[in-house]
């Protein structure tokens, strides 16, 4: 019975929900982190958007159920792996679906809204975009990118375009390098087709892949840059000029958010060492959770992030 609910529980993927934190961006970037009513309600749509995309990994897992039994890991997956029935797979689907639902119309229509046209281009990718070189990337990306605007559609609080192209970039990015490490991975395996997999591996080649990684990885390293140039916190507002010298222009006690430059140069340089050097980065939330050195300098930028805009301002 307990192994039996450890692979339903495995069905929903928790480990992936650290991808939906990107629903704080906005009230972090907003300055409003620290309020309660406000906190409470992206973590409400936190909750919800959890069950909206572990219902897209079941019908993803339903749908790639032989695909996921020639692949060499995901064959372990719970109904890959026959733990999990199909028809238990749907319960479970319709269950979280529909608590999905509830909640998201209870906080908010935009959001509703946001989470359905996720859910569309989710089923899209799994049906017919997944087989397609190119597209398969941007709808990875997508995913990525619409957890940004449901935080910004639950709280109305915008972020900044040029953070909004950052977070373009790195999306892109994470979906580039996922794509080239399953390719390495699957090419590693003897008598492992491409094809048989996925059809769309079959259309890239590494170097291809690589040239995609360097222009997004460059893009996302300019684009957070200009964000931390041009941005202007607002937070408590204490003054931190006695750490200027005098000679220093005055103009810069307001570019502290550069500080965090160092730590996201960093991350982009170690996630590409794990792709190209240690071939990871199929599931990016894994990786980030293995790599102490990633996840150092992950935890490193939030808290400067935070320091900065809530008590330098």
């Amino acid at each position: 019975m307990v192994r039996h609910l450890y692979f339903l529980l495995k069905l929903l993927r928790p480990r992936q929900w650290i991808k939906n934190l990107a629903l704080f961006a906005a009230i972090v970037f907003g300055g409003k982190l620290f309020e309660l009513d406000t906190f409470s309600l992206v973590s409400l749509g936190f909750i919800s958007f959890c069950l909206l995309s572990s219902s897209t990994y079941i019908i993803n897992d339903i749908l790639d159920l032989n695909k996921d039994k020639l692949h060499p890991f995901k064959k372990a997956r719970p109904i890959a792996s026959g733990e999990v029935s199909v028809r238990e797979a749907i319960f479970v689907f319709i269950v979280i679906l529909f608590s999905f639902i509830f909640i998201s119309k209870s906080i908010g229509n935009a959001f509703f809204l946001i989470g359905l046209l996720y859910l569309i281009l989710q089923f899209s990718y799994s049906l017919i975009f997944k087989e397609i070189e190119i597209f398969d990337i941007f709808f990875i990306a997508a995913g990525y990118i619409l957890r940004v605007f449901a935080g910004e559609a639950l709280t109305g609080y915008h972020l900044s375009v040029w953070l909004i192209l950052t977070t373009i970039s790195l999306s892109l990015f994470l979906a580039i390098g996922k794509r080239r490490s399953e390719l390495t991975l699957l090419q590693s395996y003897m008598g492992t087709r491409l094809e048989a997999i996925r059809q769309s591996l079959s259309h890239y080649s590494e170097p291809l892949l690589a040239a995609y990684t360097v222009i997004f990885a460059t893009s996302t390293f300019i684009f957070y840059s200009l964000f931390t140039f041009l941005e202007h916190p607002s937070g408590i507002k204490i003054s931190f000029d006695f750490l200027l010298p005098d000679f220093v222009p005055p103009y810069l006690n307001r570019k502290w958010l550069m500080i965090t430059i160092f730590p996201v140069v960093f991350g982009l340089m170690r996630y590409l060492q794990d792709i190209y050097e240690k071939h990871e980065g199929e599931s990016p939330d894994r990786v980030l959770l293995s790599d102490k050195s990633l996840l150092a300098s992950v935890i490193i930028w939030v808290f400067l992030v935070i320091f900065i805009i809530y008590f330098i301002g």
